[in-house]
């Protein structure tokens, strides 16, 4: 076990869209701000241009901040060399770390600009103590965790790596591990992957058990969880030793990004100075009103699946204030909350009438601006809203009344938002030498930056004093006057020799030019190693794998999640069958009847390993059978212990020959592609690998949602966790059902996580011999809730196609008569002005 680091304040780090959060964010005390460039972010929305980098980087350097870049998408190989030019330009311009997800990216970097930290973006999918130690392995030195650990399992990797750990404590939950969400590729054709999520998680969905509808009442965007809120578990945060405290929103307004960052930088400062926080139902409601779906710490305090996902709205609702008790023609009144510390309405504040109880989800709701507010005598509230603002045919009583925008936080914000001078200063402290006869000498350095320090002297010698000689006190006086500057006095050591005399003239002269010298020297960017991009680039492409001669012929290797499939799969002799059932205790038996029929077993791991979860490790191990590796943590576990086969899974986000090339280094057979390519880049990556290399997934159900939230325990059950749910998993049949009527299948695995498959089968037999011309021979076919004879007509066609006895159409006309919700090309899609450009030869 690792000792853990020297306890240290931890970073409040800060997101930033463009200019107006970033400067919030300084002004609100920020450690560190985070923020992307207009391509290779995870938020492809916002961020900042190369051009506007180096003006970035002193804006933040000069306030003290450190700047982290988010470089956090899977990288395709036709914009390898915009990515190296640009990883070059991040590091010249002195970026403090660039966030990544790519281990591609990871490797291109290290030769570029060996000098730059690099960071383990939260699209790692980072969750366990292998995880950290294979980030470290490839020179990462801070991991930002997945938002779905409790404290307890991060103090435990914190324990056993040593590691730099960054977490998300407040902001936008997403319901799937971020990098393990493939609904907007499968869907739309963008990737969140590549920063292009649309959010269908934030969509109504009607629940069907065992093809029957479940009345869900006002929970229909059952896939749409609250927003993360760790105030609170602040105190025990900082005592843990964790790097940084994130502040998810680099989509959301100055003012969200002033109010969190403030409230955030009182709980550290207290927190670190062993003062209680003054944290209580006040911040609470301030932040709530910001922005929220609905606060709580959820996964950072252990699992409660009632709690993560309340499911009435996708969207801001801010603080509730009422119900409506009438509607008149042009007003309503309402019974208040309760709570005696919200604050009351008045004119001016923005509110929304919810009925998510008896409207479509797809209408828009009822809101507008207060115009006039009327206590009534019975205690209810009279609302009067700007004529015609609201139609109040469409308000009924006990609709939910939310205040959406208070103007006050605007107010509250504006302090950060709309400064006139700096409000973050930073401490800086002053030694002086002062020698009767000789130049006073001054040496300015900033709290927490060692390497920021200047030295200003006076132009002429010090003269003797006859009244006051210069000491301490002078010296504040004149120095701790720093007015508008982003500084303030910390301390002043001096050291004097005779009877020293400065006029104020000097010393204020002195001070003057101590400032200028600092900003200049803050705003310069640190000395750093830049290879030319082209040079490194060529290098990296040439540690890929050496062409092999391609093989005679194709196998088939096959993933069944049902002992039915099973039953179906040993009939047809397929090159392997991959058991990913829900229970690994029935695996056992069936691997000894897959090897009595002489076929070769292999075994699904998770897609998350999480603290606490070793012992799957273990198991695995134990059954002395090739394995299908899902999680980076698994890899690293496996890969220390001699076994059998490893092949990576579409998981590990294989997107490029540069990532296929380090994962198979890193002990590896072979490699399912992302899932974020298309069937042309899914061929070219073959070609370049090499033939038997790859390992391309031609049937399936993509498995849109990875998620840590379990639907089967929050709706046929009371339990809060595996502990007390029954496991209707065991009994029940699942699918949600979209608003286009598509029924999507879930299926929970052994971690008791749930994945949600995409209804319609992806098949891939209009690429199927461009496929195979570029060398890929492994094609697995995987099922869902298949039936033995769907299953084995499935495999069948594919059998046929392989031998040469249907050709791809008939295989195309085959499948989409088999597959129970008909078929799609879904991420294989090809769009027509897609350009292949070769450019790692």
């Amino acid at each position: 076990m690792t000792p853990p680091p020297a306890p240290r304040k931890p970073e409040i780090m800060s997101p930033a869209g463009y200019w107006p959060q970033l400067r919030a964010a300084i002004e609100a005390g920020a450690d560190a701000v985070y923020f992307g460039l207009r391509h290779f972010s995870a938020r492809a929305k916002v961020g900042f241009s190369l051009d506007e980098l180096p003006d970035v980087m002193a804006t933040l350097h000069r306030r003290g901040v450190r700047g982290y870049v988010t470089f956090n998408t899977l990288v395709f190989e036709h914009e390898f060399p915009e990515a190296a030019r640009a990883i070059a330009a991040v590091a010249r311009a002195g970026a403090d770390a660039m966030i990544v997800q790519d281990y591609g990216v990871v490797r291109l970097a290290r030769r570029i600009a060996p000098d730059l930290e690099l960071h383990a973006s939260t699209q790692m999918s980072i969750t366990d103590a292998g995880g950290v130690r294979l980030a470290q392995d490839e020179g990462l030195s801070r991991v930002t965790l997945a938002r779905e650990l409790a404290l307890t399992g991060i103090r435990s990797i914190l324990a056993e790596t040593g590691c730099d750990l960054e977490i998300f404590v407040h902001g936008a939950l997403c319901v799937a591990y971020s990098g393990q969400c493939l609904s907007s590729e499968a869907w739309g054709g963008r990737s969140a992957n590549r920063g292009q999520c649309a959010q269908a998680c934030r969509l109504p969905y009607d629940l069907l058990v065992d093809g029957r509808a479940l009345p869900l009442d006002d929970a229909r965007y059952l896939l749409s969880p609250g927003d993360l809120f760790a105030l609170s578990q602040v105190p025990e945060i900082v005592q843990m030793g964790i790097a940084a405290l994130k502040i998810e929103g680099r989509y959301k307004d100055a003012e969200y990004v002033a109010l969190t960052t403030r409230a955030y930088r009182a709980a550290v400062d207290a927190a670190w100075a062993g003062r209680p926080a003054a944290i209580g139902r006040k911040q609470e409601l301030e932040l709530q009103q910001v922005y929220s779906r609905g606060l709580g710490p959820f996964f950072l305090t252990g699992t409660d699946h009632q709690a993560v996902v309340r499911g009435r709205a996708p969207r801001h609702r801010g603080l509730l204030m009422g119900r409506v008790t009438v509607v008149m023609r042009d007003r309503v009144r309402i019974q208040p909350e309760p709570d005696r510390e919200l604050p009351p309405l008045k004119a001016g504040d923005g509110l929304v009438f919810d009925a998510a109880d008896w409207r479509s989800p797809q209408e828009p709701e009822e809101g507008g601006r207060l115009y006039r507010v009327g206590e009534q005598p019975d205690g209810t509230v009279e609302l009067q809203f700007g004529n015609g603002a609201v139609c109040f045919a469409r308000i009924r009583p006990g609709d939910l009344v939310w205040r959406t925008h208070n103007p006050d936080l605007d107010q509250m914000a504006r302090v950060f938002t709309g400064a006139a001078a700096p409000v973050a200063r930073q401490r800086v402290r002053v030694r002086v030498t002062a020698v009767e006869g000789a130049p006073l000498i001054s040496e300015w350095s900033v709290e927490n930056q060692p390497r920021i320090s200047v030295r200003v002297t006076s132009e002429a010698p010090l003269g003797q004093a006859r009244n006051r000689a210069l000491s301490v006190d002078s010296l504040r006086e004149q120095f701790g006057r720093l007015g508008n500057t982003p500084y303030e006095l910390a301390g002043i050591e001096l050291e004097t020799s005779g009877n020293p005399f400065a006029p104020v003239s000097v010393l204020n002269r002195l001070r003057r030019d101590a400032v200028e010298a600092l900003r200049t020297e803050q705003s310069r960017p640190p000395a750093a190693t830049v290879r030319e991009p082209a040079a490194a680039l060529a290098e990296v492409a040439g540690e890929a794998p050496g062409r092999e001669s391609e093989p005679a012929s194709a196998e088939l290797h096959v993933l069944v999640r049902t002992p039915q499939q099973l039953d179906a799969a040993l009939r047809l002799s397929p090159s392997s069958i991959t058991l990913d059932f829900l229970d690994f205790y029935g695996l056992r038996p069936s691997i000894d009847r897959i090897r009595g029929a002489g076929l070769v077993p292999r075994v699904a791991s998770p897609r998350v390993l999480k603290p606490g979860e070793q012992r799957i490790v273990q198991f695995l191990l134990g059954l002395d059978c090739e394995i299908l590796v899902r999680a980076g943590g698994m890899l690293r576990a496996l890969t220390s212990a001699p076994h059998r086969p490893l092949i990576g899974d579409f998981s590990l986000n294989a997107a490029n020959s540069v990532t296929t090339a380090a994962y198979l280094g890193m002990g590896l057979a072979r490699i399912t592609p992302a899932h974020d390519l298309n069937a042309a880049q899914v061929a070219d990556l073959a070609r370049r690998t090499g033939a038997g290399k790859l390992e391309a997934v031609a049937y399936q159900h993509l498995p849109v949602f990875h998620t840590e939230h379990c639907v089967f325990c929050r709706f046929l059950s009371k339990g809060s966790s595996y502990l007390d749910c029954g496991r209707p998993c065991d009994e029940h049949r699942i699918a949600l059902k979209d608003p286009a009527g598509r029924a999507h299948p879930v299926m929970a695995d052994v971690g008791c996580r749930n994945t949600v498959f995409g209804a319609e089968a992806q098949e891939a037999s209009r690429h199927f011999e461009t496929w195979r011309q570029a060398g890929i021979r492994h094609f697995r076919l995987e099922f869902v809730h298949e039936s033995a004879d769907e299953v084995a007509r499935v495999v069948r066609a594919f059998s046929a196609a392989l031998s040469g006895g249907i050709t791809p159409l008939q295989l195309s006309a085959e499948l989409a008569e088999v597959a129970p919700a008909g078929v799609t090309e879904g991420s294989l899609y090809v769009a027509g002005d897609y350009l292949q450009l070769p450019v790692l030869q």
